[in-house]
């Protein structure tokens, strides 16, 4: 089986068994290994007081985007620490898109920047997350038990 391949089975796998990110009206947009791409259009009921997204939707989108891409190897890999920084605000309306990239990968941790940007183009939030493999697989592959 190709990276790409692998990226692709588990993230449909992990896609099928996810309530929480379709729930809030996330796609995933593109996957490859170590990386992805997540959007989400800002809903009404996603609004604070200041009528912008609230920012616990902006850090759910990106650790979602997050975690897709550090379970792109078919291994379990979970949440160890994560951080946000908000630059501007989400708009009403407005699609939100979260794009992850691995930083590094060594043994069973991993970094991970997540960028979230508005329609226009401009920096919404930057996101890093550090990630742990656990014992596990999303599917099993030839030769191999899950």
């Amino acid at each position: 089986m190709t990276p790409q391949k692998r990226a692709e089975k588990s993230a449909a796998v992990m896609f099928a068994n996810d309530v929480a990110s379709p729930g809030l009206g996330m796609t995933l947009d593109a996957i490859a290994p170590g990386s992805a791409t997540m959007s989400m259009v800002v809903r009404p009921d996603m609004l604070n007081g200041h009528h912008i997204c609230h920012g616990g939707f902006i850090f759910t989108l990106a650790d979602s985007c997050f975690a897709f891409a550090c379970n792109s190897y078919n291994r379990n890999t979970l949440a160890q620490q994560n951080q946000i920084t908000y630059i501007a605000p989400g708009q009403p309306d407005e699609r939100l898109t979260a794009r992850a990239v691995e930083v590094s990968r060594t043994g069973r941790s991993g970094v991970y920047d997540v960028t979230v940007t508005g329609e226009d183009g401009r920096t919404v939030a930057l996101f890093r997350g550090l990630s742990r493999t656990i014992k596990g697989q999303h599917f099993p592959e030839e030769g191999e038990t899950a």
